[in-house]
Protein backbone atom coordinates (compact mmCIF):
# COMPACT_ATOMS: atom_id res chain seq x y z
CA UNK A 1 0.00 0.00 0.00
CA UNK A 2 1.38 3.41 -0.94
CA UNK A 3 1.79 6.26 1.49
CA UNK A 4 -0.94 8.22 -0.30
CA UNK A 5 -3.36 5.32 0.14
CA UNK A 6 -2.57 5.11 3.82
CA UNK A 7 -3.26 8.82 4.26
CA UNK A 8 -6.80 8.36 2.92
CA UNK A 9 -7.73 5.52 5.27
CA UNK A 10 -8.43 7.70 8.36
CA UNK A 11 -10.64 10.00 6.28
CA UNK A 12 -12.61 7.07 4.91
CA UNK A 13 -12.97 5.66 8.40
CA UNK A 14 -14.27 8.99 9.68
CA UNK A 15 -16.83 9.15 6.85
CA UNK A 16 -18.05 5.64 7.63
CA UNK A 17 -18.38 6.46 11.32
CA UNK A 18 -20.24 9.68 10.52
CA UNK A 19 -22.66 7.83 8.24
CA UNK A 20 -23.24 5.15 10.85
CA UNK A 21 -23.82 7.76 13.55
CA UNK A 22 -26.34 9.61 11.39
CA UNK A 23 -28.20 6.41 10.64
CA UNK A 24 -28.34 5.38 14.30
CA UNK A 25 -29.60 8.81 15.39
CA UNK A 26 -32.48 8.73 12.91
CA UNK A 27 -35.81 8.52 14.64
CA UNK A 28 -38.11 5.58 14.14
CA UNK A 29 -41.41 6.29 12.40
CA UNK A 30 -44.13 4.15 10.84
CA UNK A 31 -43.45 3.08 7.28
CA UNK A 32 -39.66 2.79 7.57
CA UNK A 33 -39.78 -0.75 6.21
CA UNK A 34 -40.15 0.75 2.72
CA UNK A 35 -36.53 1.87 2.79
CA UNK A 36 -34.92 -0.30 5.45
CA UNK A 37 -36.94 -3.50 5.49
CA UNK A 38 -38.70 -4.82 8.62
CA UNK A 39 -36.77 -5.33 11.84
CA UNK A 40 -36.41 -9.08 12.16
CA UNK A 41 -36.53 -9.37 15.96
CA UNK A 42 -38.47 -7.00 18.22
CA UNK A 43 -39.54 -7.30 21.85
CA UNK A 44 -42.59 -5.60 23.35
CA UNK A 45 -42.77 -5.31 27.14
CA UNK A 46 -46.31 -4.83 28.43
CA UNK A 47 -48.56 -5.41 31.43
CA UNK A 48 -51.02 -8.27 31.30
CA UNK A 49 -53.67 -6.07 32.97
CA UNK A 50 -53.96 -3.67 30.02
CA UNK A 51 -54.15 -6.11 27.09
CA UNK A 52 -52.02 -3.72 25.07
CA UNK A 53 -48.99 -5.84 24.30
CA UNK A 54 -50.51 -8.08 21.64
CA UNK A 55 -52.40 -5.18 20.05
CA UNK A 56 -49.28 -3.04 19.76
CA UNK A 57 -47.27 -6.00 18.47
CA UNK A 58 -49.87 -6.64 15.78
CA UNK A 59 -49.95 -2.94 14.82
CA UNK A 60 -46.15 -2.80 14.51
CA UNK A 61 -46.09 -6.07 12.57
CA UNK A 62 -48.76 -4.87 10.14
CA UNK A 63 -46.95 -1.58 9.62
CA UNK A 64 -43.75 -3.41 8.69
CA UNK A 65 -45.54 -6.02 6.58
CA UNK A 66 -47.58 -3.53 4.58
CA UNK A 67 -44.51 -1.40 3.83
CA UNK A 68 -41.93 -4.14 3.28
CA UNK A 69 -40.43 -4.31 -0.23
CA UNK A 70 -41.98 -7.11 -2.26
CA UNK A 71 -39.80 -7.16 -5.37
CA UNK A 72 -39.28 -10.92 -5.06
CA UNK A 73 -43.04 -11.46 -4.91
CA UNK A 74 -43.93 -9.35 -7.94
CA UNK A 75 -46.38 -11.07 -10.20
CA UNK A 76 -47.80 -13.46 -7.62
CA UNK A 77 -50.15 -13.10 -4.68
CA UNK A 78 -48.69 -13.17 -1.20
CA UNK A 79 -50.22 -16.28 0.37
CA UNK A 80 -47.89 -16.61 3.33
CA UNK A 81 -49.29 -17.51 6.73
CA UNK A 82 -49.05 -15.57 10.00
CA UNK A 83 -48.10 -17.57 13.09
CA UNK A 84 -49.21 -16.55 16.59
CA UNK A 85 -47.56 -18.50 19.42
CA UNK A 86 -48.71 -18.24 23.06
CA UNK A 87 -47.91 -20.04 26.26
CA UNK A 88 -50.99 -21.21 28.16
CA UNK A 89 -50.29 -18.64 30.87
CA UNK A 90 -50.09 -15.82 28.31
CA UNK A 91 -53.37 -16.95 26.74
CA UNK A 92 -55.01 -17.05 30.18
CA UNK A 93 -53.91 -13.50 30.94
CA UNK A 94 -54.43 -11.77 27.62
CA UNK A 95 -56.82 -14.06 25.74
CA UNK A 96 -56.43 -15.90 22.46
CA UNK A 97 -56.44 -14.10 19.11
CA UNK A 98 -60.02 -13.46 17.96
CA UNK A 99 -60.03 -14.27 14.26
CA UNK A 100 -63.15 -12.24 13.45
CA UNK A 101 -61.60 -9.19 15.08
CA UNK A 102 -58.43 -9.31 13.00
CA UNK A 103 -57.93 -7.24 9.85
CA UNK A 104 -59.59 -8.96 6.90
CA UNK A 105 -56.25 -9.55 5.20
CA UNK A 106 -55.08 -11.72 8.12
CA UNK A 107 -58.13 -13.81 9.02
CA UNK A 108 -57.43 -16.56 6.51
CA UNK A 109 -53.69 -16.55 7.25
CA UNK A 110 -53.63 -16.99 11.02
CA UNK A 111 -52.18 -20.13 12.55
CA UNK A 112 -52.46 -20.22 16.34
CA UNK A 113 -50.07 -22.31 18.45
CA UNK A 114 -50.74 -22.87 22.16
CA UNK A 115 -47.64 -24.07 24.01
CA UNK A 116 -47.70 -25.67 27.43
CA UNK A 117 -44.26 -24.44 28.51
CA UNK A 118 -42.06 -21.46 27.60
CA UNK A 119 -39.49 -23.85 26.17
CA UNK A 120 -42.12 -25.25 23.80
CA UNK A 121 -43.10 -21.73 22.73
CA UNK A 122 -39.47 -20.80 22.04
CA UNK A 123 -39.03 -23.94 19.95
CA UNK A 124 -42.13 -23.08 17.92
CA UNK A 125 -40.94 -19.49 17.44
CA UNK A 126 -37.52 -20.56 16.21
CA UNK A 127 -38.99 -23.09 13.80
CA UNK A 128 -41.50 -20.50 12.53
CA UNK A 129 -38.90 -17.84 11.67
CA UNK A 130 -37.01 -20.47 9.66
CA UNK A 131 -40.01 -20.95 7.36
CA UNK A 132 -40.11 -18.60 4.39
CA UNK A 133 -43.81 -19.34 3.90
CA UNK A 134 -44.56 -17.31 7.04
CA UNK A 135 -45.03 -13.54 6.65
CA UNK A 136 -44.31 -12.71 10.30
CA UNK A 137 -44.51 -14.28 13.75
CA UNK A 138 -46.04 -12.95 16.98
CA UNK A 139 -45.15 -14.62 20.26
CA UNK A 140 -46.42 -14.11 23.81
CA UNK A 141 -44.65 -15.31 26.94
CA UNK A 142 -45.00 -14.27 30.58
CA UNK A 143 -42.34 -13.17 33.03
CA UNK A 144 -38.68 -14.02 32.60
CA UNK A 145 -38.54 -17.77 31.89
CA UNK A 146 -35.19 -19.45 32.40
CA UNK A 147 -35.21 -20.72 28.83
CA UNK A 148 -35.35 -17.19 27.39
CA UNK A 149 -31.77 -16.19 28.19
CA UNK A 150 -29.40 -14.23 25.99
CA UNK A 151 -28.31 -17.35 24.11
CA UNK A 152 -31.90 -18.25 23.22
CA UNK A 153 -32.59 -14.65 22.23
CA UNK A 154 -29.51 -14.65 20.01
CA UNK A 155 -30.67 -17.84 18.30
CA UNK A 156 -34.02 -16.23 17.52
CA UNK A 157 -32.36 -13.10 16.16
CA UNK A 158 -29.96 -14.98 13.89
CA UNK A 159 -32.67 -17.31 12.58
CA UNK A 160 -35.07 -14.44 11.87
CA UNK A 161 -32.43 -12.37 10.09
CA UNK A 162 -31.10 -15.30 8.09
CA UNK A 163 -34.51 -16.31 6.77
CA UNK A 164 -36.08 -12.84 6.64
CA UNK A 165 -39.11 -13.64 8.80
CA UNK A 166 -39.83 -10.88 11.38
CA UNK A 167 -40.57 -11.87 14.99
CA UNK A 168 -42.50 -9.70 17.45
CA UNK A 169 -42.18 -11.19 20.93
CA UNK A 170 -44.52 -9.86 23.60
CA UNK A 171 -43.06 -10.07 27.12
CA UNK A 172 -45.98 -9.90 29.58
CA UNK A 173 -45.15 -8.72 33.11
CA UNK A 174 -41.44 -9.18 32.42
CA UNK A 175 -38.42 -7.30 33.73
CA UNK A 176 -35.98 -5.88 31.21
CA UNK A 177 -33.16 -8.39 30.82
CA UNK A 178 -30.32 -9.11 28.41
CA UNK A 179 -31.50 -9.68 24.86
CA UNK A 180 -30.22 -9.51 21.31
CA UNK A 181 -33.53 -8.14 19.98
CA UNK A 182 -32.85 -5.33 17.51
CA UNK A 183 -35.73 -3.21 18.77
CA UNK A 184 -37.19 -3.22 22.29
CA UNK A 185 -40.42 -1.42 23.21
CA UNK A 186 -42.19 -0.64 26.47
CA UNK A 187 -45.94 -0.41 25.84
CA UNK A 188 -48.78 0.83 28.00
CA UNK A 189 -52.33 1.86 27.25
CA UNK A 190 -53.12 5.42 26.17
CA UNK A 191 -56.41 7.30 26.08
CA UNK A 192 -58.26 6.87 22.79
CA UNK A 193 -59.27 9.90 20.76
CA UNK A 194 -63.01 10.71 20.98
CA UNK A 195 -65.00 8.97 18.23
CA UNK A 196 -66.13 11.28 15.46
CA UNK A 197 -69.73 10.12 15.12
CA UNK A 198 -70.76 8.39 18.35
CA UNK A 199 -69.50 9.72 21.67
CA UNK A 200 -70.53 6.49 23.42
CA UNK A 201 -68.51 4.25 21.09
CA UNK A 202 -65.02 3.05 21.97
CA UNK A 203 -62.23 5.02 20.35
CA UNK A 204 -59.43 3.70 18.16
CA UNK A 205 -56.65 1.82 19.99
CA UNK A 206 -53.75 3.92 21.25
CA UNK A 207 -50.55 3.12 23.12
CA UNK A 208 -47.78 4.94 24.92
CA UNK A 209 -44.79 3.44 23.15
CA UNK A 210 -41.24 3.90 24.45
CA UNK A 211 -38.46 2.65 22.22
CA UNK A 212 -35.78 2.15 24.86
CA UNK A 213 -33.32 0.15 22.76
CA UNK A 214 -32.81 -0.03 19.02
CA UNK A 215 -29.91 -1.01 16.84
CA UNK A 216 -30.64 1.49 14.08
CA UNK A 217 -32.59 4.31 15.77
CA UNK A 218 -32.31 6.72 18.64
CA UNK A 219 -34.52 6.01 21.69
CA UNK A 220 -37.78 7.91 21.82
CA UNK A 221 -41.37 7.87 23.03
CA UNK A 222 -44.60 8.35 21.15
CA UNK A 223 -48.32 7.85 21.35
CA UNK A 224 -49.22 5.40 18.60
CA UNK A 225 -52.76 5.42 17.30
CA UNK A 226 -54.32 2.96 14.91
CA UNK A 227 -56.28 4.83 12.27
CA UNK A 228 -58.31 2.19 10.46
CA UNK A 229 -59.60 4.75 8.00
CA UNK A 230 -56.19 5.06 6.34
CA UNK A 231 -55.08 2.05 4.34
CA UNK A 232 -51.58 3.25 3.41
CA UNK A 233 -50.58 4.59 6.83
CA UNK A 234 -52.80 2.85 9.43
CA UNK A 235 -50.40 3.48 12.33
CA UNK A 236 -50.05 7.14 13.23
CA UNK A 237 -47.47 8.56 15.69
CA UNK A 238 -48.30 11.54 17.91
CA UNK A 239 -45.73 13.31 20.05
CA UNK A 240 -46.03 12.24 23.67
CA UNK A 241 -46.01 15.43 25.77
CA UNK A 242 -44.86 13.50 28.82
CA UNK A 243 -41.63 12.44 27.13
CA UNK A 244 -38.90 14.88 26.15
CA UNK A 245 -37.46 12.39 23.70
CA UNK A 246 -40.52 12.76 21.50
CA UNK A 247 -40.24 16.52 21.15
CA UNK A 248 -38.31 16.30 17.88
CA UNK A 249 -40.88 14.11 16.16
CA UNK A 250 -42.79 15.88 13.41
Amino acid sequence: MSRSDMSLDPLAARCDIAALSARRSARWRPGLAVAQGPVCHSEIFASSTEAGGSGAALALALDDWRHAPRAAEAGRQDRRAVLWVQTREAARLSGRPYRAGLPAELRHRLIHVLAGKPEDALFALEEAVRCREVAFVIGEVTGNPRGLDFTASRRLTLAAERHGVPLYLVRLDAARDLSSARMRWDIRAARSAPPEWNAQAPGAPAWHAELFRARGHAPGAWVLREDTGLESEPLQPVADPSQRTASALN
